[in-house]
């Protein structure tokens, strides 16, 4: 018997947040008991839980009384096995509650990666249902574990951001505009976009207060407070993606640019509380992203092998970058947990802060 820690959210209020103990019972045949190590927590995570409903993202993991578990990305020790494909000991990295402990079943099992073949988690995409199996994971590197937590997930989704706006041709933009140039994700996408589409001018936009942190990243031609946007030239073809989730903001750049701004593409809500947004903003109307449907997309059209030789090259020039950007911050314990979840969701975060979390 194996009693885990959880780190439970309200759905209806996320403020509202608590630890509960779970009895997971005894393992079954087939089934093996992940003990999680350590755990990234972005405003990615807190996206997770503003959409929790509408994605399906509490169903991963799902509790009872109306309260959730967010997903996130992280390390565990397999502690108990009945599979007799799994070893006690293995590692792995995967997508994992907030918890201490998880069940997991694992099929399609190959050297380096299997998939948790729970029926709950059958109708999401599997992207966020595989586990990678560290002894035999090439991407797998001791030294940066915690920047593959923090970097990886937000990595995928602007890599992916890049590669279908690229092939678009941009929709016939000269200027790429990103919100929330501070966030893990607007880097990203600022890094992949500088490699790999150097014809597009990539402006970020982020608060006055972060201005300074945005311009030394050397990442963006141009760094802009939100309350500048107004001087950027409307008559230059740009996109939009939008990473904050602020209705007024995305509004004023909708409405600056009008038939000039030639996509809008909705990522995350870094700013949760203001999502808002008008009915009657100009231009066109913005499009959701989601990345794990891309993934499937470029897989099918590269294969396998081709698409994680595309993701692999492009991760390597990413991670050298990455490790200076943030300041990894190691937590454990409940407090600690709960702590940091109000820091996040509050958004007063510096965007220098990188934590890594355990129960």
């Amino acid at each position: 018997m194996t009693i885990s820690t959880d780190f439970l959210v309200s759905k209806s209020d996320l403020n509202q947040t608590r630890l509960a103990e779970t009895d997971l019972g005894e393992l079954v045949e087939g089934e093996i008991l992940l003990e999680i190590e350590k755990f990234a927590l972005t405003a990615n995570n807190i996206t997770y839980a503003v959409v929790g409903e509408q994605m399906a993202y509490w169903n991963f993991f799902p509790t009872e009384g109306g309260w959730g578990r967010i997903p996130v990305w992280g390390f565990a020790t397999v502690a108990a096995s009945r599979n007799p494909d799994i070893a006690e000991g293995e590692r792995v990295y995967g997508y994992l509650p907030m918890s201490s402990h998880l069940v997991v079943q694992p099929g399609k099992v190959t050297d380096g990666a299997f998939l948790d073949m729970a029926a709950h988690r059958q109708p999401m995409n599997r992207v966020y249902n595989n586990y990678r199996r560290l002894a035999a994971d090439p991407a797998h590197n001791p030294d940066l574990e915690e920047y593959r937590a923090l970097f990886e997930p937000l990595f995928m989704t602007s890599f992916l951001i890049e590669a279908f706006t690229r092939r678009q041709d941009y929709f016939g933009a000269k200027s790429l505009l990103m919100t929330s140039a501070s966030s893990k994700t607007g880097m990203a996408l600022a890094q992949v976009a500088k490699a790999r589409s150097p014809e597009i001018e990539r402006i970020g936009l982020t608060s006055a207060g972060n201005v300074e942190f945005v311009e030394g990243l050397g990442l963006y031609d141009r760094v802009v407070a939100y309350d500048a946007v107004g001087d950027l030239d409307a008559a230059t073809p740009s996109v939009v993606v939008d990473f904050a989730g602020n209705g007024q903001t995305l509004s004023a750049i909708h409405n600056h640019f009008a038939g000039n701004l030639k996509y809008s593409c909705l990522v995350g809500a870094t700013h949760w509380d203001a999502r808002g947004l008008a009915d009657d903003i100009a231009g066109p109307a913005p499009i959701l992203f989601f990345a794990p449907d891309h993934v499937v997309a470029m897989t099918d059209e590269l294969g396998p092998d081709g698409f994680a030789a595309e993701v692999g090259k492009a991760w390597a020039g990413f991670i050298g970058d990455a490790k200076g950007w943030v300041d990894v911050i190691r937590r454990e314990g409940g407090d600690a947990v709960g702590e940091t979840y109000a820091t996040l969701l509050s958004g007063k975060a510096s965007p220098r802060d990188g934590f890594i979390l355990s129960l």
